[in-house]
């Protein structure tokens, strides 16, 4: 017989410190914002809001692309859409895998009917693009070409720039993950030439999870426009999407109206501290992280080159195991950091420094702790 624990008091929970590789810590104007009274999806309010955040998103992505909106769903859903409508059965989809969400990409290709050509790189490494424009050249009528921006498995720091200018000369669509580079890296997506681009809310922009920012280029659109079968995923059709987003405002599904004042609030945020102070705040608290680390005697499990700077991978000094030791932070100081996936599994941890929570006083306060429970020599 299942036993049943007594329930849990929401106003009796003890606040966490979210130093992870997500959600990260969440402002309180965020907050306050994320408490508005709920409004319906197709009220003239909530339209006009939901034009307004994808104007902000725009800026953020650094694109004119028309269709950008949150879909409805955290970052894997962003995923989702992303592949769901550019690829049919019997496409040849191009996926760069250096680490869990690469493979999450090519699993999702491989089950949408797609021939998938996979480059590899070490888990803690970022790709080489030669021989992701060598894989395109012996597939050059491949459907897509996909990569991880910021790898939350490796917090390796992906290039653009080569890639995007190579595939502007060729009908293959560039598909960028930015999950957690967005609002905390500068993802440039006109500048560098990507057709698709999905976020997720809850890292470096500071809002809640549960929206995927996605946007799309007019290529891209022409792509889903010209597919010879509908989009097998209803619900992330963007071509239904559009009708809802845009001007016809048909229904499609009710949208989290209360996640959508939480993003618009944390988006006027980036906007009054300026998109670039924001890029450089989070590369100064990813710096001063990773040096007081080093000086304790923790190991970078990512290449010193391509270091994220808003979430770091370390393996703990004198071979401690990390699972017990990231539990008493948790139980006695109240801040969360994230354990390995994969290869990484057991042997790191994965600490973010993102959206709200970058800041020198989180820095401080996990230090503090680290250093009260006899982990490096600091």
């Amino acid at each position: 017989m299942t036993e049943f624990t007594q329930p849990i008091s929401v106003s009796s929970l003890t606040p966490r410190l979210l130093l992870g590789p997500g959600p990260s810590p969440v402002s309180p104007r965020v907050l306050e914002a994320l408490a508005h009274p709920t409004i319906g999806h197709l009220d003239p309010l909530f339209l006009a809001l939901m034009d307004d955040v994808n104007r902000r998103l725009r800026d953020v992505f650094g694109t004119q692309n028309q269709l950008t909106f949150p879909v409805s769903g955290t970052g894997s859903a962003g995923m989702q859409a992303a592949f769901s409508n550019l690829l049919e059965p019997g496409d040849t989809a191009i996926i760069g895998v250096h680490g869990f969400f690469g493979f999450r990409m090519a699993e999702m290709a491989r089950r949408l009917g797609a021939d998938v050509v996979e480059v590899e790189a070490d888990w803690g490494k970022v790709l080489d693009p030669a021989q992701l424009i060598e894989a395109h050249r012996a597939h050059p009528h491949s459907r897509l070409l996909s990569v991880v921006h910021a790898e939350t498995s490796t917090g390796a720091h992906q290039p653009l720039e080569e890639l995007g200018a190579y595939l502007r000369e060729s009908d293959t669509l560039f598909v960028v993950d930015a999950v957690t580079s967005l609002g905390g890296l500068p993802v440039e997506v006109d500048r560098v030439g990507v057709d698709v681009c999905y976020s997720g809310t809850q890292k470096c922009l500071g809002a809640p999870p549960g929206l995927a920012p996605i946007t799309f280029s007019a290529e891209a659109v022409r792509r889903v426009s010209s597919r010879k079968m509908p989009v097998t995923n209803w619900y992330l059709d963007v071509t239904l999407l559009s009708t809802y987003m845009g001007a016809e405002r048909r229904y499609h599904h009710t949208a989290p109206s209360n996640l959508f004042f939480a993003l618009h609030e944390a988006l006027c945020e980036v906007e009054e501290e300026g998109l670039q102070a924001r890029h450089d705040r989070h590369r100064h608290i990813g710096q001063l992280l990773q040096s007081a680390l080093t000086s304790r005697g923790f190991n970078s499990f990512t290449e010193s080159s391509c270091r994220l700077p808003q979430l770091t991978v370390v393996s703990l000094p004198g071979g401690k195991e990390e699972a017990p030791l990231r539990a008493l932070l948790l139980e006695r100081f109240g801040i969360e950091v994230g354990g390995g996936i994969g290869p990484a599994e057991g042997k790191v941890w994965r600490i973010g420094m993102m959206g709200h929570g970058a800041r020198e006083s989180s820095v401080e306060r996990l230090l503090e702790a680290v250093h009260a429970l006899g982990v490096g020599e600091g």
